[in-house]
């Protein structure tokens, strides 16, 4: 029987499962410092100083008509504490931080 694409990222995915599984964990997005959380300012802080602080956003996208990144790290795990991070950053229309929100769990980092 011959093997197609399809199969070979199906069987890929059932590995990544069973992976975690068996680890009893998985991680989403990307990890990101949480210290210079602290040093944004409205108003005054750039995208280009968010992007040399923390690097390429997760994800992006739109919040009532400006821009907003979101920077994720998410740990499940099956035994033991979770560990979760985001931080939410909205630009107004000249590039500058308008808001920002900062969440996690876990052990605080």
């Amino acid at each position: 029987m011959k093997r197609t694409h399809h199969d070979a990222h199906a069987l890929l995915i059932v590995l990544f499962v069973l992976i975690a599984v068996i680890g009893g964990c998985a991680t989403v997005g990307v990890d990101f410092p949480t210290d210079p959380v602290r040093s944004i300012e409205i108003g005054r802080t750039t995208q280009s100083d968010i992007t040399r602080t923390f690097g390429d956003p997760w994800r992006t996208g739109i919040e009532d008509g400006d821009v907003s990144w979101t920077y994720g790290y998410y740990r499940y795990r099956l035994f033991g504490e979770s560990e979760t991070r985001d931080l939410k950053i909205i630009f107004d229309k000249s590039g500058r931080v308008r808001s920002y929100s900062f969440n996690q769990s876990g052990d605080g980092r």
